[in-house]
């Protein structure tokens, strides 16, 4: 006897309320077992792999990829127990009649209140008895119907907040019964509704056309001006894949790409100036264009308009000569402690910063507005600001303060890898104590960071390049950068904030001062 069970999009510890689909690592009609990953899922914070709670043979994806669902949603759906036996088996005749691979993409594409389509996809499933186990996030049949989507986390799931790809227009193949339950049309192209035929389909019924690809994805074309329309994916469920993004720009000039009818624009811009060339290629763009707020960039909005707009900040900068903490850096390089690791001046600046945490402890703080308290900490994480593909990522180094110096350059490197291959989890994220920006990765000189919440104070390191200096009452040619210290005034005063800048000017002037004051 076999049961089609459902597993729902669980709240992966963050309170989070919706998650978007990045990446399915199963199919349709594959055996999976309990614990394997099946799914690759980006929150507001991260991308995380959800593992499968079931072993079985999985029936249907319900959500597609590239596509936001609410926690609690149905997202996959798996047949459990012997596949010889189904219960009911008389349910859906129609459903039992079509190939299982032929109902996946119909199910994902159908919405709510697709009638026919959605009764092939639901009446083939058993009820399960009332004494059953349920888990967070694990619910087994029937299917949820509009007036009852399950609670989970937080507020819970709001009615009718689900949304599901657009169906193909009537009259396809794919929204008629009798073709569903034929196994000869359920297995031909037009009817297992690919993207293609989607998309086609949508624009036929004046619908706006669906392109299946995954954040970075878009992200990179983009930057790269391909027009994500006019490709042919070659990802799972044809969606559009990077090697798909760089191949036709390689096979023509960005420009060229970004909308049919551009080449002789993109030629002309060849031919023409730089000036003229950039004006051509603005000219075959559409006048505006709207992106979808969503995953780190709509929690990165929240969190830096709270933080703006609660905490007051100061932001006090300090030019220094950092020509010694250049030299001690390409000192370290050549210890065999360091070997295999990556010694950039951004590990002596975090140690700098470590050891004024120590000196003023006030800075590594937070305040408490509930308990009308300020909490001293007497650990450091410490945050390193990461640029990715998916938007500004904070992870933070655990207890930074207790590592030796190999140890905090090995955590750097292994934390922003990490973080810019996308791979970083919730916890990395979390708990964070006070942070350090880069800001001369860009070239420029330094800003006026927002603090991170929960945190007293931010750190930003600008470009180091040579700058005239006096040395001993002679003018010479020195590595200078701007360091920009922006604070939280409800906890640290300008004496103390002064203090902590200056500190961290002084050693990275002068190295041998983190000897002397650790």
């Amino acid at each position: 006897m076999s049961e089609l069970k459902q597993f729902k999009l669980p709240d992966v510890g963050e309170g989070l309320m919706e998650a978007d689909i990045v990446k399915w690592l199963v199919q349709p009609g594959d055996k999976i077992s309990t614990n394997q990953i099946i799914v690759e899922i980006e929150t507001a914070k991260a991308v995380v792999e959800l593992p499968s709670p079931y072993e079985g043979v999985v029936e249907n994806l319900l959500v597609p990829e590239g596509a936001t669902a609410d926690v609690g949603t149905p997202i996959i759906s798996v047949q459990v127990g012997d596949p010889g036996v189904r219960v009911p088996a008389d349910a859906a005749p129609a459903a039992a009649a079509a190939p299982p691979g032929a109902s996946a993409p119909v199910a994902a594409a159908a919405p709510p209140d697709a009638s026919a389509p959605r009764a092939a996809a639901t009446d083939d499933i058993a009820v399960p008895p009332a004494e059953g186990a349920v888990e967070p996030g694990i619910h087994g049949s029937p299917a949820p119907k509009e007036e009852r989507q399950a609670v989970l986390v937080g507020y819970g799931v709001k009615l009718g907040a689900t949304k599901r790809r657009a169906r193909k227009p009537a009259g396809s193949s794919a929204a008629d019964p009798a073709s569903a339950a034929s196994p000869a049309s359920a297995a031909s192209p037009a009817s297992a509704a690919s993207p293609a035929s989607l998309a086609a389909g949508g624009a036929a019924g004046g619908a706006r056309a669906t392109v299946l690809a995954k954040p970075p994805v878009r992200k990179l074309a983009k930057d790269l001006g391909v027009d994500l329309a006019g490709l042919t994916g070659t990802g799972p469920s044809g969606s559009i894949t990077r090697d798909d993004i760089q191949a036709a720009a390689a096979a023509g000039s960005p420009a060229g790409t970004a909308a049919p009818g551009a080449g002789a624009g993109a030629e002309a811009a060849e031919a023409a100036g730089p000036g003229q060339a950039t004006a051509i290629r603005l000219a075959s763009l559409p006048r505006e264009e709207r992106i979808a707020i969503r995953g780190v960039r709509k929690h990165t909005a929240a969190a830096m308009t709270a933080s703006a707009f609660t905490a007051p900040h100061v932001t006090e900068f300090l030019q220094i000569d950092v020509t010694e903490t250049i030299a001690a850096t390409a000192r370290l390089r050549s210890l065999p402690e360091f070997e295999g690791i990556r010694v950039s001046p951004l590990v002596l600046v975090a140690k700098a910063l470590l050891v004024a945490a120590g000196r003023h402890p006030m800075v590594n703080s937070s305040w408490e507005e509930a308990a009308q308290e300020i909490v001293v900490k007497h650990y450091v994480n410490l945050g390193i600001a990461a640029a990715t593909d998916r938007g500004l990522l904070v992870p933070n180094v655990k207890d930074a303060h207790a590592l030796s110096l190999p140890g905090l350059a090995r955590a750097i490197g292994e934390l922003t890898e990490t973080a810019r291959a996308g791979k970083s989890t919730p916890a990395d994220l979390r708990g964070g104590t006070v942070t350090i920006t880069n800001v001369g990765v860009f070239g420029v000189d330094t800003g006026t960071p927002i603090i991170t919440p929960g945190e007293a104070a931010i750190l930003a390191f600008g470009q180091i390049k040579d700058a005239p200096w006096v040395v001993d009452g002679q003018l010479a040619v020195r590595k200078v950068c701007t360091l920009a210290l922006s604070f939280d005034h409800r906890i640290i005063d300008g004496d103390l904030g002064s203090a902590v800048l200056r500190d961290v000017g002084a050693m990275l002037t002068d190295p041998l001062r983190m000897l002397a004051w650790s």
